[in-house]
């Protein structure tokens, strides 16, 4: 087929058309999470929650939508705003219809707003000194990590995707929050707060888990309207007050979050914040074996020249005045016996304390493995009880249709319908001869 020019496609129907443009612009950066300003018009919300508008300036316009919940709409916002909008390009496909799906919306005197009160709360940060107040030190090996962050996000997964690669079996507590959102910073502050609870030996005990000694606090990339919660007083405020040393992992390109300035230790991504603050195990026993060769070496060094040294006396001695030869043997016997003690000691203080380390990690590890052991046989035990041939056998019964489809409410009924009955030790058929739904 020719039409001016060679085509690359034989035809296809449009819709086909149609979603291949709408996949493509869906799969493209460039289209995801734009920010984009403009006046609004056609401004209009259903009754079904969601709000369809056109977002419009001098130079062009588009259509926009906003889902029921999808975000946030300030009461402000009205024909005629101003407003930006984080935004993903899509095509609705029956009607052919480029439009923004909207995931947030906010004014533009708003933002700026937002600005103006991260540059207030950095001077008043600076001015009471907690910019430049002295940091806590990350622990060498850290026992207990509590993570906050959102559950089930990407971040989480990488974070401890790369523990249990470095550390297996590193105690880890996870504090699902919103990371996001007008709720976001009260979330942090309560992940944080419970941290700090669980840092607390007693509390530690009672879930016989060791204190936590160490929390990261982030989430993945985004807008940064997306990352406005790490700017929040409350949780600068919350970092600040922490007695437990705090990661500040948000991964952003842009200038620091007031979260970044405050926090102990600052990561570029949640993954970042696990390779500077967890070892890798094998390299940490590698070091620990090298140490036992290199005091090893050195005790066998510090006696080879105490032997020299006792040597070079003796032959002072033979050689020497008879007069003095008691003092001088006497001074030499004494060297001996100090040189022999101390040598001895510092060589087995420092044995016993790498024993005691090396002992250390590896009951923390036993621990944790039998934890974790422990945990899936409560879960095993729990997905057993719930088996449905278990409710069976407590008495209940399980009706399915003819067609072996379960019937789990009146509406799947009709007058007269066969059905069966699905007993612990058998199975029956029935007849429905009346149906009663609620409220009847």
């Amino acid at each position: 087929m020719r039409a001016g020019s060679e085509v690359t496609t034989g035809p296809i129907p449009v819709g086909q058309f149609v979603n291949l443009i709408r996949n493509t612009i869906r799969h493209d950066q460039l289209f995801q999470n734009q920010v984009i300003t403009g006046e609004i018009t056609q401004w209009k919300r259903y009754p079904s929650g969601h709000t369809y508008f056109t977002l419009r300036d001098s130079d062009g316009q588009i259509s926009a939508v906003i889902w029921q919940g999808r975000c946030h709409i300030d009461p402000i916002i009205e024909e005629g705003s101003v407003v930006v909008v984080i935004a993903n390009l899509d095509l609705y496909a029956k009607a052919g219809k480029i439009q923004l799906v909207v995931n947030r919306i906010e004014p533009v005197n708003k933002l700026g707003l937002l600005e103006e009160q991260k540059k207030l709360l950095i001077e008043s940060l600076r001015t009471e000194g907690l910019l430049d107040r002295p940091r806590q030190e990350m622990p060498t090996i850290p026992k207990h990590i509590a993570i906050i962050t959102g559950t089930g996000s990407a971040a989480l997964s990488d974070m401890n995707r790369l523990i249990d690669n470095r550390w297996p079996g590193l105690r880890r507590t996870v504090i699902g929050v919103t990371v996001q959102g007008d709720n976001a910073a009260n979330e942090i502050v309560r992940g944080i707060l419970a941290a700090g609870k669980l840092s607390n030996p007693d509390t530690a005990n009672r879930f016989n888990q060791p204190p936590v000694d160490l929390i990261i606090v982030g989430r993945g990339g985004g807008a940064p309207e997306d990352l406005w919660a790490f700017n929040l007083e409350p949780v600068v405020r919350a970092i600040i007050a922490s007695k437990v040393p705090v990661i500040s992992a948000v991964g952003h390109e842009s200038d620091l979050l007031v979260s970044d300035l405050v926090a102990d230790l600052r990561a570029s991504t949640p993954s970042n914040a696990v390779e500077l603050c967890v070892p890798e195990y094998d390299f940490h026993q590698m070091l620990i074996q090298n140490l036992f060769e290199r005091l090893d070496e050195s005790t066998n060094r510090l006696l080879q020249d105490c032997r020299h040294n006792l040597q070079f006396f003796q032959s002072r001695l033979l050689n020497a005045p008879l007069k003095g030869i008691y003092n001088a043997n006497q001074q030499v016997a004494e060297l001996s016996n100090r040189l022999t003690t101390a040598v001895t000691s510092k060589f087995s203080n420092a044995r016993e304390k790498l024993q005691l380390l090396n002992n250390t990690i590896q009951l923390a590890m036993q621990k944790t493995l039998a934890d974790e052991t422990t945990r899936l046989a409560v879960l095993n035990s729990a997905l057993k009880s719930a088996h449905p041939r278990n409710v069976l056998d407590r008495g209940y019964s399980m009706i399915t249709k003819q067609d072996g489809s379960i019937v789990s409410n009146s509406q799947d009924l009709t007058k007269g319908q066969q059905i069966i009955l699905a007993l612990s030790d058998g199975k029956a058929k029935a007849t429905v001869d009346e149906i009663e739904q609620k409220g009847e």
